[in-house]
């Protein structure tokens, strides 16, 4: 929360700023000058009346008005201030968000995800099948060829294997050849200079693939352990083939982004992770190039000379500086010293002050929803001894009681006193905004009379007056517990509301927190993920791809060889549903843009949203703040860092 040092810090500032609108106003002088004027008289000449004119020339003191000279404009220098520093400049070597806003400074953008969707930025364009630079080919596959096989799993083909056919058929292999569809995808570079001046080409590309396929690569293999090649075609443009059975619904962005294999070629990808030239002072074909990094307080850098984009970047020079404490960040964008304060330095926290700050023309402050959201899950169906009817009642597996504490949940509470209203309740896995959210969906209002009522309906009733419902089996008061992490004051606030909120149904909720590490721990003892609670609030990510796979009766988590998805799978709930899951894999199944594609997530949600498994509250907040003379800079769902499009970032003068 605030202070009221900060108040007093407005107050000082918007003073100070009354003394510099004065100092800028005009002042006046009085000044003697000679003014010379043409005056016509009327006189009498012989006895005639006569005008005359004449010019003449007076001494008078007057009061003038003097414009204070215009200061000449000095250089656009923008200071970007965060709350941490980068731990290295190499993309593969690392994942903070505060290097990847430095990296997009010295990196091109290949594409952007803006608004849950996604654009060709170092790319001509991204590759589409409309457009035929995308194919799905059909080929033969037999023993010993490498596929994905039905479960999506990379395999060596063998007989008992099951596969999926070009003609949508899953069928186990018996030695006999398989025809199945494979992916291949073009892409071609805009022209881009490194910052050294040596030309980008696609083999810089390839130079990345191989990197990042590396053993001693820090970085994911899904996708490369999905490629069948990735090869050069051209001086600027690549080919992507993807392992047959590989249905990738974003095989439009399997470009590998270039990296100057002139340069780094001369080291192991071991090496790489602490070499100089990769970790520190890299050479780029983005707007800027670094010129200094002085550890533990600021990255400097420069325009890149050589950068494709016409007339671009603005700036003539940006500085990171490294301020963890969030006070003292503010206090310096209010002072001048930062020209913009990015979004790890400040939360939900900092709205009442950075709204106070806006009313008085001192900041501009930046408040959007992002991809991550706050849920509270139900064990409808726990493991072991915590089972359903064995350690405790069956409370959740009927849905009209998940129904009803959904209903009773004061999710608009929660925005509006944790995160200022400057949230939104979520019903779904996605957000309202985003493209595939759908029609149908059920959206459960807080309305504690039909929560109440659909309670009584389940059987759930106060039957020895007390306030508290009872189960009807057994007669044990519905008393349940939910869990969360220590050490989150949003999540202490959102829990203690949502339990106030259940006692209005005659629900007896007991708060209890853990350290993350135990209460994120894989099951079997991990309390989340071995389902071992009765609510469960946590928070999940979300992207442009929804994400059904988290609640799919896959992806429950429980030991394999018992038929579960695996101790370090999602579904922590133990919810399962024949027609979510159907649904969810036709969206898998298929190719974005297709029908299968759009109403297999479509349907997913409408049965999530029937059934709510879980109880979606709200997404979390992006903050960030920018003095008012900063231009075209904002705060993207879906863009990770808000230096996205440090290119086009202005400063007016």
């Amino acid at each position: 929360m605030f202070n009221t040092k900060k108040w007093a810090l407005v107050a000082l500032l918007v003073a100070l700023g009354a003394v510099v609108l004065a100092a800028c106003t005009p002042t006046t002088e009085t000044v003697t000058v000679e003014v010379t004027r043409v005056v016509t008289e009327t006189v009498v000449e012989e006895g005639q009346t006569v005008e005359v004119t004449r010019v003449v020339t007076e001494t008078v003191v007057e009061e003038v008005a003097v414009e204070p000279e215009a200061e000449p404009a000095g250089p656009k220098d923008l200071i970007v201030c965060m709350a941490q520093e980068p731990d290295t400049m190499y993309p593969l070597g690392g994942s903070m968000l505060a290097g990847s806003a430095v990296q997009h400074a010295i990196f091109e953008n290949d594409y952007t995800t803006l608004s849950y969707d996604y654009q060709a930025q170092g790319l001509e364009k991204l590759p589409s099948l409309a457009d035929g630079d995308a194919v799905v080919e059909s080929i033969e596959i037999n023993a010993g060829d490498t596929v994905v096989d039905a479960i999506g799993d990379v395999v060596v083909v063998e007989d008992g294997v099951s596969l999926i056919t070009s003609d949508g058929e899953t069928v186990e292999f018996a030695g006999e050849p398989v025809m199945m569809d494979r992916i291949v995808a073009d892409f071609t570079m805009k022209p881009r200079v490194w910052s050294d001046g040596t030309p980008v080409t696609a083999n810089d590309s390839v130079y990345s693939f191989n990197l990042a396929a590396d053993p001693d690569t820090p970085a994911s293999k899904f996708t490369v352990e999905r490629t069948v090649s990735y090869e050069a075609t051209g001086d600027l443009s690549t080919r992507w083939t993807g392992v047959p059975g590989y249905k990738d619904s974003t095989f439009f962005i399997n470009f590998w982004p270039p990296y100057p294999e002139h340069i780094w070629g001369a080291f192991s990808a071991a090496e790489l992770l602490e070499a100089e030239e990769s970790s520190r002072l890299p050479v780029g074909d983005g707007p800027f190039a670094i010129q200094e990094w002085v550890a533990g307080d600021s990255i400097r850098l420069t325009p890149n000379e050589y950068y494709y984009q016409e007339g671009l970047p603005y700036l003539d020079s940006v500085t990171y500086k490294f301020i963890p404490d969030t006070n003292q960040l503010i206090a310096q964008l209010l002072s001048g010293a930062c020209d913009i304060g990015t979004q790890d330095g400040m939360d939900a926290g900092q709205a009442p002050f950075l709204i106070e700050a806006e009313n008085n023309g001192l900041l501009t402050p930046y408040f959007q929803t992002g991809t991550v959201y706050e849920h509270i899950d139900f064990g409808v169906n726990s493991y072991g001894d915590y089972g359903d009817g064995v350690g405790r009642p069956d409370w959740f597996e009927d849905v009209r009681v998940r129904q009803a504490m959904t209903m009773c949940t004061d999710r608009q509470s929660m925005v509006d006193n944790i995160l200022f209203g400057r949230s939104e309740v979520i019903h779904t896995y996605i957000p309202s905004v985003h493209p595939l959210y759908p029609e149908g969906l059920t959206e459960w209002p807080y309305d504690v009379e039909q929560a109440n009522a659909l309670l009584d309906e389940a059987g759930f009733v106060d039957g020895d007056g007390d306030g508290i419902r009872e189960d009807p089996a057994t007669g044990t008061p519905f008393a349940v517990t939910l869990g969360t992490t220590t050490g989150n004051e949003m999540r202490q606030q959102l829990t203690q509301i949502f339990k106030e909120n259940l006692l209005e149904c005659g629900v007896d909720v007991e708060l209890y927190y853990l350290p993350s590490s135990e209460w994120f721990a894989d099951g079997p003892d991990g309390v989340l993920f071995g389902r071992r609670f009765d609510l469960g609030e946590f928070a999940w990510l979300t992207g442009v791809e929804p994400s059904c796979t988290l609640y799919q009766t896959s992806s429950i988590t429980g030991p394999e060889e018992e038929g579960f998805g695996g101790w370090g799978n999602s579904n922590d709930t133990g919810w399962s549903n024949a027609d979510f899951d159907a649904a969810c894999n036709r969206a898998l199944g298929a190719l974005p843009g297709t029908e299968d594609y759009i109403q297999g997530h479509i349907d997913a949600q409408v049965v999530f949203s029937e059934q709510v498994p879980v109880i979606p509250l709200f997404l979390r907040l992006k903050v960030a703040a920018a003095r008012p003379n900063v231009l075209n800079f904002g705060v993207d769902p879906t863009q990770n860092s808000e230096m996205y499009n440090i290119f086009e970032i202005d400063l007016q003068q």
